[in-house]
């Protein structure tokens, strides 16, 4: 009767189903395509300061104690731009996904316009003409392109400002409008030793 009564509360022995095996861990990426930590990239002082450091190395210290490297969050399809009136290059931010490596070869990119005016004088010269060449050779890029070919968002905007010289007729379009003087430098190199002259200043169409 006793034992009866202690049936009711003992329940059947149900064994446990052996727990799942775990997962096996995936592999981690090859170090090439792995993406490196935000922290691990230097200040842009930091950058700032290889460039100066670039440039004293090339006998170039009173320009290096001008030169500015600041991020611009505005840019997009460029990886980089340098201003040499203002002795400023501009980075993209987006390159510090790429790494040390892009950042460093897109510096120095920027770096050669402006080491290439600084070379010129008043002479003018084309953006990625023999004498940027030559600075990015003199920077440590050999057989540097003019373009970038990292994966970048790429934008499309109509280039409205229709520009011509007065003397060859070339036309130049611009997303922008022209802010200063700005002259034909096939005509001034013609006509002129590189230099510039106003007889071949783009006129707005």
């Amino acid at each position: 009767m006793q034992l009866d009564f202690f049936k009711a509360f003992l329940k059947p022995f149900v064994p446990r189903p052996a727990p799942a095996p775990a997962p096996a861990a995936m592999p981690a990426p090859p170090a090439a395509t792995r993406q490196p930590a935000a922290s691990s990239i230097p200040e842009i002082d930091v950058w700032q300061s290889l460039a100066r450091s670039l440039l004293c190395d090339l006998g170039c210290a009173p320009l290096s104690a001008q030169i500015k490297v600041r991020w611009n969050p505005r840019m997009r399809s460029t990886a980089g731009t340098a201003h040499p009136s203002r002795f400023l290059i501009s980075l993209n931010p987006a390159l510090r996904v790429f790494g040390h490596v892009e950042i460093d070869r897109t510096l120095r990119h920027e770096l050669a316009h402006i080491l290439a005016h600084h070379r010129a004088g008043r002479r003018r010269i084309a953006p990625h003409g023999p004498e940027w060449a030559q600075a990015c050779r003199d920077l440590g890029l050999d057989d540097e392109t003019r373009c970038h070919t990292l994966p970048l968002a790429r934008s499309r905007r109509a280039r409205r400002h229709l520009y011509r010289c007065p003397s060859c007729k070339i036309e130049v379009r611009r997303v922008r409008p022209i802010r200063r003087k700005l002259a034909c430098l096939a005509c001034c190199r013609k006509y002129n030793g590189g230099r510039y002259d106003d007889r071949f200043r783009f006129v707005k169409q």
